[in-house]
Parts: C-alpha cells; sequence; structure tokens
C-alpha cells in the first residue's frame, strides 16, 4: 500500500504543482489573484478532448501545442483586461480589483464551457494499460502525465534560477517599485508572468484530461487546490508552491486510499486551516 500511495500521490501532487506554479507566478509577479484560474485550467482539458474525439489528434501532441496557446491567450487576458485595473489602482485596490474581475470571468468561461460541452463529467481511453513499477500496478497515461509535469515544472524552475529572463521576473516579483531603477519594465514583465502562469494552467489542464474525470462545473475546486498550495508554500514561493503541490497530493492519495475517498477536501482544507493558523507564512516561507 506504501508504494501505491506513493506512486499515485506522485501523480497527482506533480499535476497539482503545476497548478500552484502557475498561480503563484500570476499573483507574485502581477499581482493578480485570478479566480478563473481553474475555468482556463479545464478550458485546456476540454479542447484536449475535443481534439482527440472530433479530429483523432494525439493528446501528446495537444499538450505540446497548449502550453504556448495558453501563453498568447494569457496574454491577450492580461493586456485587455487587467492592464486597466493595474493603470487605475494604488495601494491595495488591485487584489480588490482583480478578484472582482476575474470572478465575472470565472463565471464567463464557465457558462461557455457549460454550452458547447455539457454539464456531464468527460473523460478519455488513452494509453491506460496498467505498467508494473516495484510491484505496483500504474496506468501509463498517469506516469506520462507525472513527466510532463516534471520536465515542465522543472525547465521553468532552472529558467527563474539561471536565466536573465528569469532574474528579470523574479527581481518585479519582490520590488516592484524598485525594478524600473533597473531599467525594467514592470508592466511587461507582469504580463508576461501572468502569460506564462496561464500557459502552466493550460499544461496542468491537459495532463488532467489525460487520466481525470471532470465537468464543466468543476473549475472552482482546481483554483481552491492551488490556492491552498500557494499559500502552505509560501505566497510568491516557487520552490514551496513544488513541494506543496506533491505533498497535498500524497496526503490525498492516501486518505482516499487508506481512510474514506469522500474525506480528501475535508483533509485538504483542514491542512490548510492548520497552515494558516500555527504557519502563516507557509511551510517553506520565511518568517
Amino acid at each position: 500500500m506504501f508504494v501505491t500511495i506513493l506512486i499515485l500521490g506522485l501523480v497527482l501532487g506533480g499535476t497539482y504543482a503545476l497548478l500552484a506554479l502557475g498561480l503563484t507566478l500570476q499573483y507574485g509577479i502581477a499581482r493578480i489573484m485570478n479566480l478563473a484560474y481553474g475555468e482556463l485550467t479545464l478550458a485546456a482539458a476540454f479542447i484536449l478532448v475535443a481534439l482527440m474525439q472530433g479530429f483523432g489528434i494525439s493528446p501528446l501532441l495537444t499538450v505540446a501545442l497548449i502550453g504556448p496557446v495558453g501563453y498568447v491567450v494569457g496574454s491577450l487576458l492580461y493586456t485587455v483586461m487587467m492592464k486597466p485595473l493595474v493603470a487605475r489602482s494604488s495601494g491595495g485596490k488591485l487584489d480588490v480589483d482583480s478578484i472582482l474581475a476575474t470572478f465575472g470571468l470565472l463565471f464567463l468561461i464557465q457558462g461557455v464551457l457549460l454550452l458547447v460541452f455539457g454539464p456531464n463529467f468527460t473523460s478519455i481511453s488513452y494509453l491506460d494499460k496498467g505498467v508494473t513499477i516495484f510491484g505496483v500496478t500504474v496506468a501509463l497515461n498517469r506516469l506520462i502525465a507525472l513527466g510532463i509535469c516534471v520536465v515542465v515544472g522543472g525547465a521553468l524552475v532552472i529558467a527563474l534560477a539561471t536565466t536573465r529572463w528569469g532574474l528579470a521576473l523574479r527581481a518585479v516579483a519582490q520590488t516592484p517599485t524598485s525594478a524600473p531603477l533597473v531599467g525594467l519594465d514592470v508592466n511587461k514583465v507582469a504580463r508576461q508572468g501572468f502569460a506564462l502562469g496561464t500557459a502552466l494552467a493550460a499544461t496542468a489542464g491537459a495532463t488532467v484530461a489525460m487520466y481525470q474525470t471532470f465537468s464543466a462545473s468543476g473549475g472552482v475546486v482546481f483554483t481552491m487546490k492551488a490556492l491552498v498550495i500557494v499559500i502552505m508554500g509560501g505566497v510568491g514561493n516557487v520552490g514551496g508552491a513544488l513541494a506543496a503541490g506533491l505533498l497535498l497530493g500524497l496526503v490525498e492519495t492516501f486518505v482516499a486510499t487508506a481512510i474514506d475517498p469522500g474525506l480528501t477536501l475535508a483533509a485538504t482544507f483542514a491542512i490548510f486551516l492548520l497552515v494558516l493558523l500555527f504557519r502563516p507564512q507557509g511551510l517553506f516561507g520565511k518568517a
């Protein structure tokens, strides 16, 4: 049972980590709390299903293309919807305005998804044959989803830590008021951070579609879990978001396997409350 929980927990945690990483970038760099994040994730999942069922396009090809498409969509969303809010914001007003704006965007995207794809649960059968690892049989599509999350998340972490582009993103995230003094265009970097977060949401949604069942009204669950992970890892802490995502996946898998599948959401929010009460800076954040 331990090996089963470990492997399945890492698969689920990899998806959670990728989700949380995107939301961390959007809030940490652009200072925008995106409540429509889960709906953007679901939109990518439905696109993958539609392309496979309607046109026979391989999900792996869709995963490779959905990230760049998500980046373009995120850039357009920031330019059209978020940039005016940033321009007129003062103090903490951007937080409130972005929450209200993305709350409306949530229902807009959800309505479109319900209209186009309907309210029923959706899933696909893709590479679901079993592979034995350490005596445990795991569906191949889950292992592929984990591999995608590890490669994408790892590549981004390395890029943020070692490249000049990553340095610019980190500079705006840490000191947005001082960044212009060294020649950084804060608005441009913020747009890049928001677009990159949307690309990660789209990639995570595509991996979700490969092995999970989902519906058009379930986006709020992805948003809430991403928020929980961001707070658990420490707001703006990229490494913390990755570690907290993996940890949450392991906890949920343990509860579902050893106790009761109906208690997974309760366990998630129990951890969330404990972190808020006793470690408000996050498990991996600095006091």
